[in-house]
């Protein structure tokens, strides 16, 4: 793209932040102004450096005719030459960078995530492959510096989980593993398949935006919220006492249940906190399936009936199908080394969106959706 998109939506935004800041009430939300600050330094780097791209531009203009000019001094016309290429440099990493700016920030990647496990086709096989994503997300956490807080589970006979669910604090969570919502297939000779046939299995992850309660308004007449004594496995008080807590909300028919802590209380604030992320995630996934109506083929949303990966074992192959991606590199994968899968998938992602800036710059708030996969 040799001719960046318009600046003045930028510099109108700008204006409009800069504005604010001046207010007198500005500091009265700590986290609003935090906010707003960040995005005009942000805006104020984007603008900065569509003016720096233009005159590198022009600069990259003069020195072209300055090169060519055979009435011109010579020394000068060797010199001019010399700096074209410094310069040809500066204007695409110019370029780079405002193309890069001007793509809208989506709003949820820098919350932290909860993301639900769930076992689906395949029995036995796909319990215990989901408690190996589980601790696969644990690892590449802890390669990261995050922070994981488990909040429900429910364990299978042969120690795997039917359903996991915990969440992830840490410096934009979100943003990285938004791309791991989705279904995920096993193929393997699973350890009881004494014929050593490969069968195929699957599990789901939904990856989830953390929602605060100033995000999603709940009304407490909406909830339906029973308690009961934990099921299954437990430590001396879990299974002892009326502890576990399901939250039924009556408009959508999401039903969270939390049994892991002793606590009543904070089974019951862990089930909120789910049930806000699950209601923030279908609002966002309403806005989203506007715009997939005008743009397709991009990558996938994350919907859940989309199966979005494969793991082989015989193979030693790891296939995501939205972009096409294999690697045969499956234990290092498993050990939590995602960092090749999802810099490819954001490069997709990004190379869509800035085919999009063509026409001037994506709505804000917006994401595109993919049609499914192979």
């Amino acid at each position: 793209m040799d001719i960046l998109p318009d600046i003045t939506p930028f510099q109108h935004r700008l204006d409009e932040l800069a504005a604010q800041m001046a207010e007198p009430s500005f500091y009265a939300s700590q986290r609003r102004a935090a906010e707003v600050t960040r995005e005009h330094q942000q805006l104020g780097q984007l603008v900065a450096d569509f003016h720096a791209h233009e005159r590198t531009v022009r600069e990259i203009a003069e020195h072209e005719v300055l090169a060519k000019d055979t009435a011109a001094d010579a020394e000068l016309r060797t010199l001019a030459g010399h700096e074209l290429p410094a310069l040809l440099t500066r204007r695409a990493a110019l370029q780079q960078a405002v193309l890069t700016a001007m793509i809208p920030p989506e709003p949820s990647d820098s919350r932290n995530t909860v993301m639900e496990i769930r076992a689906g086709a395949g029995g036995d096989e796909a319990s215990l492959f989901a408690a190996e994503l589980y601790r696969l997300y644990m690892k590449y956490a802890e390669s990261r510096g995050w922070k994981v807080q488990p909040m429900s589970s429910s364990g299978s006979d042969r120690g795997g989980f039917k359903e996991v669910i915990f969440l992830i604090t840490g410096e934009q969570v979100y943003r990285q593993l938004k791309y791991e919502s989705g279904v995920h297939r096993v193929q393997r000779v699973p350890v009881t398949e004494a014929s050593g046939r490969i069968h195929t299995s699957t599990v789901t992850v939904a990856v989830l935006p953390e929602a605060e309660e100033v995000d999603v308004q709940i009304d407490p007449q909406d909830l339906e919220i029973t308690v009961q004594r934990a099921s299954g496995p437990g430590g001396q008080g879990v299974n002892t006492t009326d502890s576990a807590v399901r939250i039924v909300h009556r408009p959508t028919g999401l039903t969270v249940y939390c049994a892991d802590d002793r606590s009543q209380q904070k089974n019951k604030a862990r089930a909120l906190a789910v049930l806000r992320s699950r209601l923030l995630k279908q609002r966002e996934e309403a806005e989203h399936a506007k715009y997939a109506a005008q743009r397709r083929g991009q990558i996938g949303t994350g919907d859940r009936s989309e199966r979005i990966r494969t793991y082989n074992f015989p193979q030693n192959r790891v296939t995501d199908h939205r972009i096409g991606l294999t690697l045969h590199s499956l234990p290092a994968v498993l050990e939590g080394d995602l960092g090749p899968l999802l810099a490819a998938l954001q490069r997709a992602e990004f190379e869509e969106k800035l085919a999009g800036l063509a026409g001037g710059p994506l709505p804000a708030r917006q994401r595109p959706a993919a049609e499914d996969g192979d």
